[in-house]
């Protein structure tokens, strides 16, 4: 698996933004990637030094309809990386050269 396929896009949240104060840094991962993955994605693509990193997996939302069951949001992988102390990513938008 590339480097540039396991991270997606970062999540804008106002939780997400408090986690950042902390030196968490939540993003959309692939639904293939590990924890192995993102610790090495983030060290190589940001230059920094991970410490730990965490997985959740969201549900499907669904919505009636009169013409039945829709599907309202799609189940999604988000990885909560923390870094070590210190380290700091100015813009998740932005990869080290």
């Amino acid at each position: 698996m590339s480097l540039y396929t396991i991270i997606k896009r970062p999540v804008i949240t106002e939780k997400s933004q408090r986690l950042e104060l902390e030196g968490v840094y939540t993003v959309v991962i692939s639904p293939e990637a590990t924890k192995v993955d993102v610790r090495i994605a983030f060290e190589r693509l940001y230059g920094v030094q991970v410490e730990k990193v965490n997985m959740i997996t969201t549900r499907e939302k669904f919505r009636n309809s009169k013409h039945g069951v829709q599907v309202k949001r799609k189940s999604r992988l988000k990885a909560l990386v923390t870094l070590k102390k210190g380290q700091r990513i100015a813009d998740l938008q932005k990869i080290k050269e």
